[in-house]
């Protein structure tokens, strides 16, 4: 939840001190995303994804946390919602840029847990588990309190967000694997004391049977959990679903997709 490539120089916070944990991603990395990502930003998935957010941020404006290349951001843009954006890799940010220029869609250049823009929204946005790139409780909750300062009275706080897999593990093991595929293999590991976990992923390049590897490091949490942080940011728990359709969240849901609203 990373030469200098963004047309201009974002604002940055003056008031909070910046929170550092997150990892940062780099030029490499941010230059193959749209790619490796394409089944995300297929209308399969992004087209429920783009209805949910503009019905939530109706007439007002929308801000993404973590906005990366703009695989949400963008598009919610040309539904005509304002959308703006804060992304700390600033190599991300010069992805984006290439699609979009500033004037249509800002981004400031910051941590998603103290960076504040100018104005209020009507919704402010967290999608693909990205709030688990803030490796602490308390950077957590900072950014629950970054998107209630940001919100205007009535506005809502949306994270998507997986449920974390440990029903999977028995005694003693201590990985998850999430995708085995011809040309990906990805698995979690788990410190559960600290709750840790780590992606890694070995990716093929091209077909000479060479593998990259790589691996990031996130902090899970519960819904629950999300909650107490809303209540200590100030808003309230306004619906939890499993999927951006909409459909009901149970105990066998594998993610979800929660609204906090903030009291007008």
């Amino acid at each position: 939840m990373e030469g200098k490539c963004v047309d201009s120089t974002p604002p940055r916070p003056a008031e909070w001190p910046p929170v550092t944990s997150s990892e940062l991603w780099t030029r490499a990395t941010a230059d193959r995303y749209d790619a490796e990502e394409a089944e995300m930003s297929s209308a399969t998935v992004l087209e429920p994804t783009l209805t949910f957010l503009a019905e939530l941020a109706g007439d007002g404006r929308a801000l993404e946390f973590a906005i990366g290349t703009g695989r949400v951001g963008v598009p919610l843009r040309e539904r005509g919602v304002p959308v703006a954006g804060i992304e700390l890799s600033e190599h991300m940010a010069a992805v984006l840029r290439r699609k979009i220029d500033e004037d249509t869609l800002p981004v400031a250049i910051g941590d998603m847990a103290t960076t504040v823009v100018p104005g209020e929204f009507t919704l402010v946005y967290l999608v693909y588990n990205t709030i688990t790139n803030l490796l602490s409780q308390d950077e957590q909750v900072e950014c629950f309190r970054n998107a209630a300062r940001h919100l205007a009275p009535g506005g809502r706080f949306v994270i998507e967000l997986g449920v974390p897999p440990l029903r999977y593990l028995p005694p003693g093991q201590v990985a998850v694997p999430f995708d085995v595929s011809d040309r990906h293999l990805g698995f979690d590991t788990f410190d559960l004391v600290e709750q840790i976990l780590v992606s890694h992923h070995f990716t093929r390049d091209g077909d000479d049977g060479r593998y990259r590897r790589g691996n990031s490091r996130h902090r899970y949490a519960w819904p629950a959990e999300l909650d107490l942080m809303a209540r200590i940011a100030g808003l309230e728990l306004d619906r939890r679903v499993a999927d951006w359709d909409g459909a009901p969240f149970t105990q066998d849901s594998a993610k979800h997709i929660s609204v906090w609203r903030k009291p007008a």
